[in-house]
């Protein structure tokens, strides 16, 4: 799930990650935080100024794979019309 809001003269993007309990125990979570940060970090060059999302990692992410996780990351921002 991804929330974005964009706040005037905010200079550049900002990120915030939510890993609940419910996809796992800490080993879990940290991974799937570990690859969102990377996978936004691939595609920061993309992402507009002034924007900052939330990303909400669902249940679903604690088994998918790393190339899901970015496919969905790239269609949600799209959607969301974050990227360039």
């Amino acid at each position: 799930m991804l929330n974005a809001m964009l706040v005037e003269n905010s200079g550049p993007w900002r990120a915030g990650f939510v890993t609940s309990g419910r996809l796992g125990g800490a080993v879990v979570r940290n991974r799937v935080r570990r690859r969102l940060r990377e996978i936004v970090r691939r595609h920061q060059h993309k992402l507009r100024q002034g924007v900052w999302f939330v990303i909400i990692a669902r249940y679903e992410a604690a088994t998918a794979t790393y190339d899901a996780l970015e496919d969905e990351w790239l269609r949600l921002a799209r959607r969301a019309s974050i990227l360039l």
